[in-house]
C-alpha cells in the first residue's frame, strides 16, 4: 500500500522550489527600463525563514535570474539559490550530493514542465492549486493555495506540524 503525502512528510529534511509559479503567482511586470518585477507573498517568506531556523535544508532552483528574488531570498536566510538554471535535474543531484540528501528527504514544489524531471525524482513532489496539468499528475500533494498567494508556507507548515516543529521556535523576530 502507498503512503499517504502525510506519512512521507515525517521525512522531509529538504524543502527545494522554483521561483515563478511557486514563490510568486507567474506574472511579471516590465518596466520601462526593462526590468521584470514580481510579487512574493510575505507568508511564504515567514514559512520558509521559520524552516532555515529549524534546521532544514531550504534551496530555490529556477530557470529565471532575477537579482532582485536572489536578495529577497537571501535576506530569509537561504543560501542554495539557483537561478538561471537550464538543467534542474543537474543542479539537483550536485546539491543533493553536497549535502549528502537522499531523494525521498525531499519535497519539491514546481509547477509547469521544467519542473517536471526533477519532480520524478524526489520522495514529495508538490505543486500549487494552479500549475499546469502535467505537473498536478505527478504531485502526491496537490495545495489548495495558488502558486505566490501561500502554497510554499501551506508545504512548509503541514511538514512542520507532521514533525511536531511547527512553532517550536517561534520568537516573534520573523519578518
Amino acid at each position: 500500500m502507498a503512503k499517504s503525502y502525510k506519512e512521507i512528510m515525517n521525512n522531509i529534511t529538504t524543502f527545494i522550489f522554483d521561483v515563478d509559479g511557486v514563490l510568486t503567482d507567474g506574472s511579471v511586470v516590465v518596466n520601462t527600463k526593462g526590468e521584470m518585477l514580481r510579487t512574493m507573498h510575505t507568508r511564504d517568506g515567514f514559512a520558509m525563514k521559520a524552516a532555515v531556523e529549524a534546521g532544514y535544508n531550504v534551496c530555490v532552483i529556477s530557470g529565471g535570474s532575477n537579482e532582485g528574488v536572489r536578495l529577497r531570498l537571501r535576506n530569509l536566510g537561504l543560501t542554495d539559490i539557483h537561478l538561471g538554471v537550464a538543467n534542474k535535474v543537474e543542479t539537483f543531484d550536485e546539491y543533493t550530493d553536497v549535502y549528502n540528501i537522499k531523494p525521498e528527504q525531499v519535497l519539491y514544489m514546481g509547477d509547469d514542465i521544467p519542473d517536471f524531471p526533477v519532480m520524478k525524482l524526489v520522495g514529495l513532489p508538490t505543486c500549487p492549486q494552479d500549475a499546469c496539468p502535467e505537473i498536478k499528475g505527478i504531485s502526491s500533494y496537490i495545495s489548495h493555495v495558488k502558486g505566490g498567494k501561500g502554497a510554499v508556507r501551506d508545504v512548509i507548515e503541514q511538514v512542520m506540524k507532521v514533525q511536531g516543529k511547527w512553532m517550536e521556535n517561534f520568537n516573534g523576530k520573523h519578518d
